[in-house]
């Protein structure tokens, strides 16, 4: 069984930045994806960034040239950089791994205000 234990959300005001981490219990070297979703109240779960096995990433429009999507695989870490953090990324921010099942992290809120 895989788990991901997230954390570095928080309060911060308009403009500044966050860093969350993703700690997974075993190797990550081999997953196929992995990425972060975050949901806002009463909105849909969307796709915040992508990190495939082969180092491409992908990230939503609206975060696009903000946020950075890295990984650590020495510490079988997952990170997003959040920068220049507006009102609108306040939401619940959850950790993905796409193994042979998909894996999920407990979320961990972030709030930004103006």
């Amino acid at each position: 069984q895989v788990q991901l234990v997230e954390s570095g959300g928080g309060l911060v005001q308009a403009g500044g930045s966050l860093r969350l981490s993703c700690a997974a219990s075993v190797s990550i070297f081999s997953f196929n994806a992995m990425g972060w979703y975050r949901q806002a109240p009463g909105k849909q779960r969307e796709l915040v960034a992508l990190l495939i096995r082969r180092g491409t990433t992908t990230y939503a429009d609206s975060v696009k040239g903000r946020f950075t999507i890295s990984r650590d695989n020495a510490k079988n870490t997952l990170y997003l950089q959040m920068n220049s953090l507006k009102p609108e990324d306040t939401a619940v921010y959850y950790c993905y791994v796409r193994g042979v099942n998909d894996y999920w992290g407990q979320g961990t809120q972030v709030t930004v205000s103006s």
